[in-house]
């Protein structure tokens, strides 16, 4: 209870006090071996489950499930490093075998791997007794399923005639040469192959394998000549064992035609698995493809989605690029470019670099990577941004190598290769345990190099020589069961030939349920012939490959060692990351515009509201106040839209943004409407009514019958006009939201980003055809303004009093647009240009067009004071219909009337006066002073009292008779005292 009680203290304070320190208070928990578990001393499940850290000296134990026991440590104990003990030593679950194998009667069974009891990889080696021949394997494996491999073997008498062997030949091409002179190790290795199997007396006891081999050179056109002679020469070949995969491509094709069984121990081409065209094909050499699910696995591992490749012009680097694609496909990565040569990288290497890939998967022989990595070197393809994936098959100094095809130092070549990551097929065992050959992966290897001599490290193929060796144990035992079965229906091995379809049919079965642990690992081929494997991921770090894990695809079981090292401390990115920023108005530029357009729209309600207070007044109503008013709600409106104009992702969602164009659009075109038509239809009015050349009776007539309605119909057609032109636009291709982008910009200092600006705009799909229709029906209204406010501007009436203020703010309203129009659209990309110009035009015309129209008018009336006479004329008068302009213009005109026809009467009376004053004038009429007049008693002094032409009426009414005088000679009040 004490220890508990202790140790849950210790557990407590680990996460408390040392979490800085987590290397000298204890240790993380450790995951369990497969098919195993932890037992945690001291803590129950719900404890274990809420700690991650066990204290110094804490010891754990492992155990296993079912059928198994555990190899390796059992028990591990907390260090004051923070690791555990015998971290270097797995501990592993595994099945365990029957203990029948442990004894053989009339023999020895010799029991090498196992502990207390026989568990996966104990081995067994059978040997009879002297005068006894052992039938069967001579050794026995337990395998992972919990069973042995071999069965049992049994010990028999042996026979006199059993002693003598007959010869089994084997035809091989082993390349000491070339591209790829992998013979130079993979020879040897089939030797000591061949020795052992032929000392087994449990393997082919009747048979002795034998190996004829030629150079090929890795050349198909060598090898052909190779195997003419191999096929054409005694004596018969029961194999065929080709390295190289152009040459195994040419030996596979052919051989089908031969009945014979092809086995290559160095052939990695994809194209080799396919069945219907290499049907006796078996290879114990992965297939390329291999590679690719490793490859992907990593990619997912770091988080790439983004990769490029580089390949060599050859069958087998194309065919696994094609099934790399299809993989990454599948797993949703992309190849965003694909790039190959033939024998010069430089051109494809500089368009990497150009492309800007970071991920690169390379895929040709050792010779082409040194002339790919020099490129690598002078484009500076290099570093912590990059990382290279390579094959694993290259000599371990490959890129240390003398070259005489390059141009780069070896400190060149090794600070370009530094970092980059290699998949291999595991062509060693990496478990210390025996296979079919009695021998571990590592003695074999003290072997091999014993016989290669010196520097073996240098002998082309060492990598492959595992594989060569595994490649005659499996044809051995392919045989030694072929044997077997066709002892049963009376055949022998040595009545092979090559019309004997039969015999070749039995070897590729054999062959096809291979099975065994070898060398190079567990031996098996999957349906297409070629072998399955695992596969080891490396790492050049400081000019050394490390191993960082192994991944088994069979399963898809990722082993991570977790030491990995970038030069930039972490893996690179797939691609440069791009930062999008929005370009924004200046919030001191919108600021300060909203203020003048707030101050404008505070201006035009003081002029609307002192426009309507005033309307009674005459000077106020001869300048049609009903339009002015639309005019300021016009400018109104038009203010209201620079707060939308500046509006963007700063203030809003991206949601709203529709919203905001819409109120843009409209606030603007009707304001524009409603300001501009209100002052153009004014001034197309004067030019109607004054411009014509009609005499000047007529001109007056009209300028006194001037109807309002008139004016506001052509206000509401204008406005009707846009309304239905905006709403049409809206309807059909409604303004949305677009995203316009820029050149990508570098920020500064060392960091693998791009920034990306991008800027909001309001935009349809039929932008630039709705732009055409409103600038150009503005446009020529604004045209069309100029032209008139110019022809009207020496015209004056009292009718529209302030129409030469109108045409001033014609001229400037339609100079600021026909400017601005044009240059907001060459700067649409600049935010904050395209505002101010756009912006600040919207507010001048505004305030100019209020300025030049009310300011006069509010000055006039406060200096004068003239709304205070109204106000007094219309006390005295008692009534408010005299203030009517209309009112007194037909009063006046009914007056002139009347007087027009006193005036007729008048002269008709004179016309009968001088008619009597030309008769009284005759000389040869008597007694005239006999004559009087009703109307003149004293006619002559009477008359030539009142006939005076000096006179004003005289002259006015003699000019009525006789048209020597115009009317403006006429005096009124002396006509109207003539009325009376």
């Amino acid at each position: 209870m004490c220890r508990s009680i202790t140790l849950l203290f210790a557990l407590w304070l680990t996460p408390v006090f040392g979490s800085g320190q987590s290397n000298t208070t204890g240790c993380r928990i450790i995951h369990p071996p497969r098919d195993g578990g932890i037992r945690y001393r001291g803590l129950t499940l719900t404890q274990v489950k809420a700690v991650e850290v066990l204290p110094v000296d804490y010891e754990i134990e492992f155990v296993c499930r079912g059928e198994r026991e555990i190899s390796g440590p059992k028990v591990r104990k907390c260090q004051r490093n923070g690791t555990w003990t015998d971290m270097d030593k797995p501990s592993r679950c595994l099945h365990t075998c029957s203990r029948m194998h442990l004894k053989l009667e009339n023999g020895r069974a010799d029991v090498r791997g196992m502990g207390r009891v026989p568990m996966e990889g104990t081995s067994v080696q059978f040997a009879c007794d002297p005068g006894f021949l052992l039938v069967g394997s001579s050794h026995s494996l337990c395998t992972k399923s919990g069973k042995w491999d071999h069965p049992k073997p049994i010990c028999q008498v042996r026979h006199p005639e059993s002693s003598r062997k007959r010869a089994l030949h084997v035809g091989a091409l082993f390349p000491m040469s070339g591209g790829w002179p992998g013979g130079q190790a993979c020879q040897p290795a089939a030797q000591m192959a061949l020795e052992d199997v032929n000392n087994r007396r449990d393997i082919l006891p009747e048979y002795e394998l034998r190996l004829i081999h030629h150079d090929s050179q890795c050349d198909p056109g060598q090898a052909t000549r190779y195997l003419y002679e191999l096929l054409y020469n005694d004596p018969i070949k029961i194999m065929l064992m080709p390295g190289c995969s152009s040459v195994s491509t040419l030996v596979a094709e052919a051989a089908r035609m031969w009945h014979l069984i092809v086995l290559s121990y160095g052939s990695s081409s994809p194209a080799l698995s396919n069945r219907q065209r290499f049907p006796t094909f078996f290879r114990t050499h992965p297939s390329a493809t291999l590679h690719n699910p490793t490859r992907v696995q990593l990619f997912k591992k770091w988080g790439w989605t983004k990769i490029a490749t580089i390949q060599q012009t050859t069958e087998v680097f194309t065919s696994t690029l094609d099934d790399l694609e299809e993989r990454v496909k599948e797993a949703g990565i992309e190849i965003t470019f694909r790039q190959s040569f033939f024998s010069d990288p430089a051109i494809p290497v500089k368009n990497l670099k150009r492309q800007d890939a970071r991920v690169i998967v390379g895929l040709f022989y050792e010779t082409e990577a040194r002339k790919v990595f020099c490129e690598v070197y002078k484009e500076r393809l290099f570093g912590k941004k990059y990382v290279w994936f390579l094959i694993g098959w290259y000599a371990d100094n490959w890129f240390k190598i003398p070259d005489p095809a390059i141009n780069c130092t070896v400190e060149e070549m090794t600070q370009a290769v530094e970092g980059h990551v290699t998949t291999e097929i595991v062509m060693l065992n990496p478990e210390n345990t025996r296979g079919i050959s009695n021998m571990t992966s590592q003695e074999f290897m003290e072997k091999l190099k014993k016989r290669l001599g010196e520097n073996p490290e240098m002998t082309g193929g060492l990598q492959e020589a595992p594989l060569a060796y595994d490649a005659i144990w499996a044809l051995a035992l392919a045989l030694n069961k072929t044997a077997y079965e066709l002892s049963k229906k009376g055949r022998r091995l040595e009545d092979f030939n090559y019309n004997n379809k039969m015999i070749s049919e039995e070897i590729y079965r054999a062959m096809n349920s291979s099975s065994f642990d070898g060398v190079s690992g567990h031996v098996v081929f999957d349906a297409s012939g070629s072998r399955m494997a695992w596969t080891l991921i490396e790492q050049l770090q400081g000019g050394v490959y490390k191993k960082i894990g192994y991944y088994d695809s069979t399963k898809d079981n990722l082993s991570w060692y977790n030491n990995d090292k970038w030069i930039g401390g972490s893996p690179p990115a797939d691609h440069t990351k791009v930062i999008i920023t929005f370009r924004y108005v200046s919030q001191k530029l919108f600021i300060s515009v909203s203020v003048l357009a707030g101050l404008g729209i505070l201006l035009g309600f003081v002029c609307l509201s002192f426009n309507i207070y005033n309307s009674h007044v005459r000077y106020i109503q001869n300048s049609q106040p009903h339009l002015n008013d639309v005019t300021a709600a016009g400018c109104i409106l038009s203010l209201a839209a620079v707060f939308p104009l500046g509006l963007d992702g700063r203030h809003i969602e991206t949601w709203h943004f529709p919203l905001v164009c819409q109120a843009r659009l409209w606030l603007l075109g009707l304001g524009f409407s409603l300001a501009y038509g209100s002052m153009f239809t004014k001034i197309w009015w004067i030019h109607t009514a004054f411009t014509k050349k009609d005499d000047k009776k007529e001109r007056r007539k009209q300028s006194q019958t001037l109807e309002p309605w008139k004016l506001y119909t052509t206000v509401s057609l204008l406005l009707g006009l846009d309304v239905i032109t905006l709403g049409i636009w809206q309807i059909v291709d409604p303004l949305q939201r677009s995203i316009e982008e820029f050149t990508k910009e570098e920020p500064r200092g060392d960091l693998d980003v791009l920034i990306l600006p991008q800027l909001e705009h309001c935009s349809s799909l039929k932008m630039n055809t709705w732009l055409g229709i409103v600038y150009g029906s503005k446009g020529l209204l604004l045209l069309l303004g100029i032209f008139l406010a110019y022809e009207t501007k020496s015209v004056s009436t009292e009718k529209i009093n302030d129409h030469r203020a109108v045409g001033m703010a014609i001229y400037n309203v339609a100079v600021l647009c026909l400017i601005t129009a044009p240059v907001t659209m060459i700067l649409s990309s600049q935010q904050d240009a395209s505002f101010a110009f756009s912006s600040l035009a919207i507010v001048f015309s505004a305030y100019i067009t209020l300025v030049v129209l009310f300011v006069p008018k509010m000055r006039r009336l406060i200096t004068r004071g003239e709304w205070q006479s109204e106000q007094q004329d219309t006390l005295k008068t008692g009534s408010s219909t005299n203030n009517n302009e209309e009112e007194k213009s037909r009063l006046l005109e009914r007056e002139n009337q009347e007087l027009g026809r006193i005036i007729a009467e008048k002269e008709e009376r004179v016309m009968e006066l001088r008619q009597q004053l030309r008769s009284r004038r005759r000389p040869s009429v008597p007694a005239r002073d006999n004559c009087s007049d009703n109307h003149f008693p004293n006619s002559s002094g009477a008359v030539s009292s009142l006939y005076q032409p000096g006179l004003p009426l005289a002259r006015c009414l003699v000019a009525e008779g006789g048209d020597k005088l115009g009317r403006n000679s006429c005096d009124g009040s002396r006509v109207h005292l003539l009325y009376k």
